[in-house]
């Protein structure tokens, strides 16, 4: 069984492992043993605060453990709130037409405007599934753990929920749009671009990236096309998001151009439709998939098994082993999400 745990400094090594096997691209998991550690502590103390009563610079980070063996089987995420200390750039794709009445020509076209629109906005991230442990429900736990955690705790977090998708590079780490923006305003090649984002290096950004809107319609025919397309690794992410109801309002990552999608916190079918229920300990034979969390945040814990709910006396069997994974005992309460 897999279980949902707040990261400890004693998981570096597995973070590293990771961060390694993510490969290029994945710009919140840089391979840089300093700011992997920045990371860990920095959510540790973000899960200990006291007295948060709305977001601010709290950063949690989570790991999924096999609790038969205790390997790691992947990392998951949330920002509170982006952009406040570090800038959170992002190209926006607007449209603008071109007319001349006079000569009958109506040209429409799309311009990228360089901007820090998601400034304040709760970002989820982070998200990797080791290679042999994807399948089954693991996949959605690792990704819908945050979506009860937020359901639970709405007041560390913003109303706009988002979430930034892996664009298009290839086995070496090139991306088409970057090597664009490479060849007419940059000198760096993409991989250390993206490093130097991920580990917190953002000056360059600024002070090269051009300032005024680009025209699409001037970028490389091979930039043009990844505009707003994802990693194929990404795909089942992205899917998965979009059926939370999560949606790209047209702004996309300003080094590979893919999506990023956000929701009102409110309206993610996973926290529309979770609810709460009170515990019961005892074997059963539900068939019936659930994904469950328990409602304390220092120890926040969730997985994804079998469990017998009742309706009319909105309680919820689990077997022994489950609520201890949860760390709850009896009469506690859950939250819950059919699956």
């Amino acid at each position: 069984m897999l279980v949902i745990r707040p990261i400890a400094m004693s998981d570096y090594d597995a973070l590293h492992t990771c961060a390694v096997e993510s490969g290029h691209g994945f710009t919140s998991l840089p391979v840089n043993e300093e700011l992997l550690t920045n990371r860990i502590q920095h959510s540790e103390y973000s899960f200990t605060k006291d007295g948060v009563t709305e977001p601010g610079d709290e950063g949690y980070l989570m790991v999924g453990v096999d609790s038969e063996t205790g390997e790691v089987a992947g990392c998951t995420g949330v920002e509170a709130s982006i952009g406040w200390d570090v800038p959170f750039y992002s190209y926006h794709i607007s449209t603008v037409v071109h007319s001349s009445p006079k000569l009958g020509v109506n040209n429409v076209v799309k311009l990228l405007t360089f901007g820090n629109n998601y400034t304040g906005c709760s970002e989820i991230c982070t998200l990797f599934l080791r290679p042999s442990f994807r399948g089954g429900l693991n996949g959605r736990l690792m990704s819908k753990c945050r979506f009860l955690m937020l359901a639970e705790h709405p007041h560390r977090f913003s109303k706009t929920i988002f979430a930034e998708m892996r664009g298009v590079s290839d086995d070496e780490g090139n991306s088409p749009f970057w090597q664009w923006l490479q060849e007419h305003f940059f000198s760096i090649d993409f991989t250390m671009a993206d490093y130097l984002t991920g580990i917190g290096k953002k000056g360059f950004i600024a002070d090269l990236m051009p300032k005024l809107p680009i025209y699409i319609n001037l970028l490389s025919k091979d930039a043009q096309a990844v505009i707003g397309q994802v990693h194929e690794n990404t795909l089942p992410a992205l899917k998965l998001l979009e059926r939370e109801g999560f949606t790209c309002r047209n702004y996309v990552d300003i080094f590979d151009a893919g999506p990023t999608v956000e929701c009102d916190a409110r309206n993610i079918e996973s926290v529309r439709h979770s609810f709460r229920s009170k515990v019961v300990i005892a074997e059963h034979t539900s068939a019936d998939d659930y994904l469950i969390s328990n409602t304390s945040f220092e120890n926040f814990r969730a997985v994804a098994t079998k469990a017998a709910y009742d309706q009319a006396s909105d309680s919820v069997i689990l077997a022994p082993d489950v609520a201890k994974a949860l760390q709850v005992t009896q009469d506690d309460y859950v939250r819950m999400l059919s699956l």
